[in-house]
């Protein structure tokens, strides 16, 4: 680890879901001490049985022994009160992919840190992040820091600057995710959906628009991608795993922006979502759980 840690040593988290929880534990396991501000009590507890579960699981499974699984957890604290974000050096937002609840949080952000030199990065998977930073009065400190789930084993994170991000934040926060939380960086530029989501999102969106008009059953097409294109899941389970209700919204961010019918989802899938069929965390998605 990186002695300097950058300048980070408290990090903020703003969501503890399922990717704020796994944001949040990447960060404990580096050392930094981390604070997870949820929107009350109950999911306040949430996160925290999630977030322990997983690194009970990975002491049960050798991958952190018994003082290094006690330290991580002195590391995690939790709030239900923006203002405990106020001394943060690094707060990550990751909430759900809307565009209007992410600059309602960096406004209130851009009022509650107190650094100057303090960086705000959103976790979004689509949209730009000029977008959000001009919801604050400093853009300049603001970037992308695309995560993927379960972030705690993958190892990629994009890092997204807008046309207003300080070069130095950028090498910055490069920096700090290559050296201190050890992850693989992909440099990308500020469009909608940056490298993965670009790529990945109109394939599963195909695969719902083949299951959708009859093609093959839902088990055919995942089987498919996974024994004749070695991909570890196929498109609808990981549909199912990220939520229908985020490929949704990022399917209709990557649309909005790029007006290709590429990116336009199918109106299974918003069917779906209003049925409350959201994947395996609402019990029933493309399967059931």
């Amino acid at each position: 680890m990186a002695s300097s840690n950058y300048g980070i040593k408290q990090v903020g988290i703003v969501g503890g879901g399922q990717m704020g929880g796994g944001v949040a534990e990447v960060m404990a396991k580096a050392g930094l001490q981390t604070v997870i501000k949820e929107v009350n009590a109950e999911l306040a507890e949430k996160s925290q049985a999630g977030i322990e579960k997983s690194l009970n699981r990975a002491l049960e499974r050798g991958k952190l022994d018994q003082e290094s699984h006690a330290a991580v957890l002195s590391n995690l604290s939790y709030t239900t009160d923006l203002a405990d974000l106020a001394s943060s050096d690094l707060v990550v937002e990751a909430v759900v992919e809307s565009y209007e609840l992410k600059a309602q949080i960096f406004s209130e952000l851009d009022e509650v840190v107190t650094s100057s030199e303090a960086v705000l990065a959103t976790n979004t998977s689509s949209i730009p992040i000029i977008d959000i930073a001009m919801n604050t009065k400093r853009p300049e400190q603001v970037i992308g820091l695309h995560f993927f789930n379960p972030a705690p084993v993958m190892k990629l994170v994009e890092v997204i600057p807008s046309v207003r991000t300080s070069e130095s934040v950028t090498q910055n926060i490069t920096s700090f995710t290559t050296e201190v939380i050890e992850k693989t960086v992909v440099a990308a530029k500020d469009r909608a959906g940056f490298v993965v989501n670009m790529l990945l999102v109109p394939y599963m969106l195909a695969a719902m628009k083949m299951y959708e008009a009859g093609h093959a059953t839902a088990e055919d097409i995942d089987a498919g991608m996974k024994l004749g294109a070695a991909h570890p899941m196929g498109p609808l389970e990981l549909s199912d795993m990220i939520g229908l209700d985020t490929m949704l919204l990022v399917g209709e961010t990557l649309f909005a922006e790029y007006g290709d019918a590429f990116y336009l989802p199918p109106p299974l899938l918003k069917r779906m979502v209003a049925a409350g069929q959201l994947g395996r965390k609402s019990g029933q998605g493309f399967y059931s759980y």
